[in-house]
């Protein structure tokens, strides 16, 4: 692994645990609760989240790391699995 995967990696690791401290932050405080230091709700918050993370999962494929399309299967695959054994599809 070279400098640059692993700053890519890095990144992604980080941004992995944005996203699960905006879903906590929603779980405790609601979708529309403003954050303090800067006013931005919740919902927006992981949006943006989300989005750098994405950004992070397209330069691992840019950068080989991961193969997209094999991403997309094991997505596909996923949502099969959740039909089975969720509710939520």
């Amino acid at each position: 692994m070279n400098n640059k995967e692993k700053e890519i990696l890095l990144i992604a690791q980080e941004e992995c645990a944005e996203v699960t401290q905006a879903i906590s932050k929603i779980f405790r405080f609601g979708f529309d609760s403003r954050w303090p230091e800067d006013g931005i709700n919740n919902r927006s918050r992981l949006v943006e989240e989300v989005g750098d993370l994405v950004a992070m999962i397209k330069l691992m494929g840019d950068n080989n790391i991961i193969d997209i399309d094999e991403v997309a299967k094991a997505a596909e695959r996923k949502i099969t699995k959740l039909k089975t054994w969720s509710s939520i599809l």
